[in-house]
């Protein structure tokens, strides 16, 4: 019986296959429908302040206690009883205007396979909680008609605490001296504080006297940090300033905000965005754009009302700051101010 053999020497150089750069326009690629991109970062003021009612105006006059009142006892059954008066102080909160406008050609909105403008919108309000939070903590970029910012208020009320290389965080947070007794020592009781995402990492590193964490990580859920039973928040949407403040604690009832108009979202596809030296940046309609136009209109203020325990308001803020120690360069000297 005769067997044919297959001679595999025939193969050893001559071996072709359809390989995956032969085939490649042929092997679909799938694409993501979804765009990646972080979470939207809230304004912290605007989560952790008061709101008031509605603006109606662009002012908005709150009477604010400024005096009060002072009771006696009456010197036997037909004593004479004395007169007290108390006093209210006006403080004005007005609004002023946060806008931006986002030009997108037509073409791109017409050939995009996303919803261009409902990933737009978060990020624009995003935006606007930024540009909020920078004006109110620190003073960023502020209107002229708004009042002092929160680490100033507090700078000028002796209420910061300074955090050395050397020192005790656990001290200079809950001690006699410490942040949150500054707040006390105004007459306000904490009840949240803001602080830098670094601070995050220092309180992990807190631990009492058995060497045990102050704040425990749940490894199968979310670490809730809090100092002395109030919550804390750190805002991440890039306008907490580390150089100005660690963290600010203090009686965030008493940071209160009116809107007189919410974030409002308009298209236009006519007009013209000008740059801010006047000159025309696009003509939508020559230029075959559409612009989104968002704007909110606000206001806030501190009314710090007088207090039985701090009656000088110079002296008296509802808010105390901890701040980094300034590091000495090469050969500096830190002066004593004794």
């Amino acid at each position: 019986m005769n067997r044919t053999r297959m001679n595999l020497k025939l193969f050893e150089t001559d071996v072709n296959i359809i390989d995956r750069s032969g085939a490649e326009a042929l092997i679909p690629i799938q694409e993501s429908n979804e765009i990646i991109q972080g979470t939207i970062a809230q304004s912290a003021v605007l989560s952790r302040g008061r709101k008031l009612a509605n603006m109606t105006s662009k002012q908005y006059k709150m009477p604010v206690l400024d005096m009060l009142p002072i009771a006696y006892f009456v010197n036997g059954d037909n004593g004479q009883k004395k007169t007290a008066k108390q006093e209210w102080d006006k403080k004005f909160i007005t609004a002023e205007e946060i806008a931006v406008i986002v030009p997108i050609p037509e073409a791109v909105l017409d050939d995009s396979e996303y919803d261009i403008w409902s990933e737009v919108k978060p990020r624009v309000t995003e935006a606007f909680g930024k540009v909020i939070d920078g004006a109110v903590l620190f003073g960023e970029n502020k209107p002229s008609t708004w009042r002092e910012d929160v680490v100033a208020t507090a700078t000028k009320a002796s209420a910061v605490v300074t955090l050395g290389a050397s020192d005790s965080l656990y001290d200079k947070i809950m001690a006699e001296d410490g942040v949150i007794a500054k707040v006390e020592g105004s007459g306000y009781f904490v009840n949240g504080h803001m602080a830098d995402i670094s601070m995050r990492a220092k309180l992990r590193g807190l631990k009492n006297a058995n060497g045990d964490p102050l704040f425990k990580q749940d490894l199968q859920g979310t670490t809730q940090y809090a100092l002395d039973g109030s919550p804390m928040n750190f805002p991440n949407n890039g306008a907490f300033d580390k150089s100005k403040a660690l963290m600010i604690s203090g009686d965030f009832s008493q940071l209160v905000y009116s809107i007189r108009q919410d974030i409002t979202f308009k298209l236009f596809t006519e007009g013209v965005v000008q740059n801010t030296d006047g000159t025309i940046a696009y003509n939508l309609m020559q230029n075959d754009m559409v612009a989104l136009r968002a704007v909110m209109r606000l206001g806030w203020e501190i009314p710090n009302p007088i207090n039985s325990l701090k009656t000088d308001k110079s002296k008296r803020c509802p808010f105390a700051v901890l701040k980094a120690g300034e590091v000495l360069k090469a050969g500096e000297v830190l002066k004593s101010d004794n």
